[in-house]
Order: structure tokens, then C-alpha cells, then sequence
């Protein structure tokens, strides 16, 4: 299985956890076992992202939200914001993953699985976090 299906799969489980409340430690075993995910560095890069997007959810939404000019994360399409939870968690966590091919990514899956204006809200969205996080990454080494 390549990146590309693993991202989306993660981010499908991502989707499938703000639906289903369950226990989630339960619904990433059953997710793994029912999508035959057994290569092992696929399954640590959908471990790391889904955990890790768990633990820090409240700062990537309001990063999120700080970005998506009028729209609150309760309003935004779920899928969408799956996406962009995903994406975000990989520029600020991930240093390897290329921030453009994170983006693109997310664009990709944004027309594959959303409606039509998600696009071109998902890469406005993204572009501004990546933004800031360059800016106080660029800060961070000047001092």
C-alpha cells in the first residue's frame, strides 16, 4: 500500500472517529484488520497521525478555525476538516513529509471525497497555517 492510500485511509478513520464515539483504541484495531493495513510502516504512520491528531485536537482545531475566515469547526464538513486535521498534524509533527506534498494531498482527497468548493477551501486553509508556521518557525531560528 503506498502513502497516498495510507493518508487516505487515515483520514477516513479520522472521519469514522468523529462519527462513532466508541472506544477508539478498538475502532483503529478493527479499521486496521478490516482494511488488511499489516505493512508495518503503514501501520505506524496511521497510528502516528490518528493518535496523534486525537492528542492534540483542540490546538490543530484552533488552528484550524484561526484560518477559516467565518466558518466555526462545529459548521465545517466533516470530511473536510478529517482533511485538514490530517494535513495540519503532518506540517507541525512530521518533518518528513514535504509540507507542499501534504497540502496537495489534502487537495487531492478534498475533490475525491468532498463537495466542490472544498478544494479551494482546504488549500486557502492550509496555505494560512502554513504560513504561520513558517513565520514562527523562521522567528524560532533567527533567535
Amino acid at each position: 500500500m503506498g502513502r497516498r492510500e495510507t493518508r487516505e485511509n487515515t483520514m477516513k478513520l479520522l472521519y469514522q472517529i468523529q462519527i462513532q464515539k466508541d472506544d477508539i483504541k478498538e475502532q483503529i484495531e478493527m479499521f486496521m484488520e478490516e482494511n488488511q493495513i499489516t505493512n508495518e510502516p503503514d501501520k505506524e504512520y496511521l497510528l502516528d497521525v490518528v493518535n496523534g491528531v486525537m492528542e492534540k485536537s483542540t490546538e490543530l482545531d484552533e488552528l484550524i478555525a484561526h484560518h477559516a475566515r467565518d466558518w466555526s469547526i462545529h459548521r465545517m464538513p466533516k470530511v473536510d476538516l478529517a482533511i485538514m486535521r490530517l494535513s495540519c498534524y503532518e506540517m507541525k509533527y512530521r518533518n518528513d513529509i514535504p509540507v507542499n506534498v501534504s497540502i496537495n494531498e489534502a487537495v487531492e482527497m478534498a475533490k475525491k471525497y468532498s463537495g466542490d468548493q472544498s478544494k479551494t477551501f482546504v488549500n486557502g486553509v492550509l496555505g494560512k497555517i502554513y504560513d504561520e508556521l513558517k513565520s514562527k518557525s523562521d522567528k524560532n531560528s533567527e533567535e
